[in-house]
C-alpha cells in the first residue's frame, strides 16, 4: 500500500491493557499534516498511555500507528521521528541554552557550522534571538517553555507530543502560553498533538481535540463542535461548563419535547439527533450558564415564550470575574443553578434578591441515561 503523506499520524484500532485492566480500546484517528490535535480527558482515561505507544515508549496490545503513512510498530523511540515537550521540560541545568538545543542535532552529528546555523534559525522563531549565551535559571517560566519547543524543533520531528507542558506554570503565564503555543505551532507548521485534561487549554490551542473517556474516543471535533454539538452526555458535562439534570422524559417526539426532573422542575428540550429519546425515559439535560436569562423586577412577571423554560428562585451569591461574572440562584425545586450576568458594581443583584430564570428549549441538550458518564 503507499504510504499517505496527508496525515502525518494514523492510529489504527489502537489498544494498550496493563493485565486485566484496558487502558486505551480500539482507538482510531487521523491527523493532518500540519495540525494542531489535542487528546483531552480526566486523569486515568489513558491519553498519556496513547501518546508514550504513539512515541514508542509502549508498545501497543492491537492495532497499528503510521506516522507519514508508514507503520512504526517494533521502532524504538529514537528511530521514531517523534520528539517529546513534557510538563517539567527536562532541560539540562549544566548546559546553557544554545548548549540546551544543540544537543539532539551532535548526537546526529551534525558539524558544527550547521548546529550553529539551526540554533540560531530556532531562536529566531520562537522570538528569542538574544539568550543563546543564557543558563537555564535565568529564564522565565515561558522562556523554558520556549527553549524546551525549540529543542525539539530543531530537529525536524515529524510529530510534536506535549503533555500537560502547561501545568507547572502559575495561571497569567498559563493564559499567555496558550496563545505563545497556537503561534509557534502556526510558526513551525509542525503536527502539534497536545495532552491535556484543562478543557480551556484544548479548546483555545486546537485545530480539533478529541475527548477521551475511560480508554475510548467518545467524539472527535472543532472545539466549536464539541462545546455546542456534543454527541454523549460525558462530552457536553466536560467540556465547558453546564447545569446539569437528571428527570424522566414526560411527552416528545423526534424534534424535541418535555422532561421533568428529580427535583420536580419541568424543562423544555430540542432532540439533538444524537440519540432518541421516548416517553418515559430517564435522561440527562444540560443547559450552559450562558444561555440562562436572569429576570428581575418587574421583568420576573413578563410571560415567557411557549418554547422556553423559566423557574423561579433567589440569589444565592455572585461570582465576579469580570466579563465572567456569574450568580447562583437557588431555584424553587431546591438546586442551584448557574447563569452568567454582567456586573458593573452599580445595580448589581443581590444575595436574597428574587429572581426569575428563562431559557431557550433549543439550549438544553438531552440525552438518554444510558449515555451517561
Amino acid at each position: 500500500m503507499t504510504p499517505n503523506p496527508t496525515f502525518d499520524l494514523e492510529c489504527n484500532n489502537i489498544a494498550k491493557s496493563f493485565g486485566k485492566v484496558r487502558a486505551v480500546n480500539d482507538v482510531s484517528f487521523t491527523i493532518p499534516s500540519g495540525s494542531f490535535f489535542s487528546i483531552l480527558g480526566p486523569s486515568g482515561c489513558g491519553k498519556t498511555t496513547l501518546m508514550r505507544m504513539i512515541a514508542g515508549f509502549e508498545e501497543p496490545t492491537g492495532g497499528d500507528i503510521k506516522i507519514k503513512g508508514k507503520s512504526v510498530l517494533g521502532t524504538p523511540p529514537n528511530k521514531r521521528n517523534v520528539k517529546m515537550v513534557f510538563q517539567h521540560l527536562a532541560l539540562f541545568p549544566m548546559m546553557n541554552v544554545y548548549e540546551n538545543i544543540a544537543y539532539g542535532l551532535r548526537c546526529s552529528g551534525h558539524d558544527k557550522d550547521e548546529i550553529k546555523r539551526k540554533v540560531h534559525d530556532v531562536l529566531e522563531r520562537i522570538a528569542l534571538p538574544d539568550v543563546a549565551d543564557r543558563e537555564i535559571h535565568q529564564l522565565s517560566g515561558g522562556q523554558k517553555q520556549r527553549i524546551a519547543i525549540a529543542r525539539c524543533m530543531v530537529l525536524d520531528p515529524d510529530v510534536l507530543l506535549l503533555d500537560e507542558p502547561l501545568g507547572a506554570l502559575d495561571l497569567k503565564l498559563r493564559e499567555a502560553m496558550k496563545i505563545e503555543l497556537k503561534l509557534l505551532q502556526h510558526q513551525f507548521n509542525t503536527t502539534f498533538i497536545y495532552i491535556t485534561h484543562d478543557q480551556s487549554e484544548a479548546l483555545v490551542m486546537s485545530d480539533h481535540v478529541a475527548v477521551m473517556n475511560k480508554g475510548d474516543f467518545e467524539q472527535i471535533g472543532t472545539p466549536q463542535e464539541l462545546y455546542h454539538r456534543p454527541n454523549t452526555a460525558f462530552v457536553a458535562g466536560f467540556v465547558g461548563d453546564s447545569n446539569r439534570w437528571t428527570g424522566r422524559v414526560k411527552s416528545g417526539d423526534a424534534t424535541g419535547g418535555m422532561a421533568e426532573t428529580d427535583q420536580g422542575l419541568p424543562i423544555k428540550f430540542t432532540a439533538n439527533g444524537q440519540s432518541q429519546i421516548s416517553e418515559g425515559e430517564t435522561v440527562d439535560i444540560f443547559v450552559r450558564p450562558e444561555f440562562i436569562r436572569t429576570l428581575r423586577g418587574a421583568d420576573r412577571q413578563s410571560p415567557v415564550e411557549p418554547h422556553e423554560t423559566s423557574i423561579d428562585g433567589v440569589v444565592d451569591s455572585l461570582l465576579f470575574n469580570g466579563a465572567n461574572s456569574r450568580v447562583l440562584v437557588r431555584g424553587s425545586t431546591g438546586q442551584l443553578i448557574e447563569a452568567d450576568v454582567t456586573l458593573t458594581g452599580s445595580g448589581d443583584l443581590t444575595p436574597g434578591e428574587d429572581v426569575r430564570l428563562a431559557w431557550s428549549s433549543e439550549q438544553a441538550t438531552c440525552f438518554a441515561r444510558h449515555e451517561a458518564s
